[in-house]
């Protein structure tokens, strides 16, 4: 397993992989980084581990310039199905918009399963990969976000400004 620091514009992340493929980007500090990745510990492949984490580096580089809307990281998701299935909703909304939790639990065919979406965001160990910052409340307000208010606010900008200026509006 390899963790490795990534300063972004929207604070400290840390990165990490198992095997060849993208586990872990977190705003949580290395200590509970660590055991995140004890408990999901598999066979490692240390070098092809650093290549997909200098790579994750690179791709959230291009996100953070503006030049990248959809990673193509491979990326290994650590949780319970009904996590899983809800990561996998949330990578299928589009750069730049947003979606309800409401409308991530229809998507998922569990249209009462709300607050379990919510939940399931809050546990998103790949944050920006897995957008959950496109994820809002019924009312289109951002709710709460593991990076904190701010990054959420710059999330959102950078993709809203992004979208702005692809479409001329």
């Amino acid at each position: 397993m390899v963790v490795k620091e990534y300063d972004s514009p929207v604070g400290l992340l840390y990165l990490a992989s198992i095997g060849r493929e993208l586990c872990l980007c977190s705003w949580q500090g290395l200590a509970s980084c660590h055991s995140f990745l004890r408990q999901h510990l598999e066979e490692s492949d240390y070098e092809s581990e650093w290549d997909v984490v200098d790579r994750a580096r690179r791709e959230l580089d291009e996100y953070f310039d503006g030049d990248r809307e959809e990673f193509d990281i491979p990326l290994k998701m650590f949780g319970t199905e009904f996590q899983k299935m809800v990561w996998e909703a949330l990578e299928a909304i589009p750069y730049g918009r947003t979606e309800s939790y409401g409308q991530v639990a229809r998507t998922i065919g569990r249209p009462l399963a709300v607050r379990a979406v919510a939940n399931a965001c809050a546990r998103n160990p790949l944050a920006i990969f897995i957008p959950c910052h496109r994820v809002t409340s019924a009312s289109g307000r951002p709710a709460g976000y593991a990076g904190g208010e701010e990054a959420l606010q710059r999330l959102m900008q950078l993709e809203r400004l992004q979208q702005e200026e692809l479409t001329g509006s």
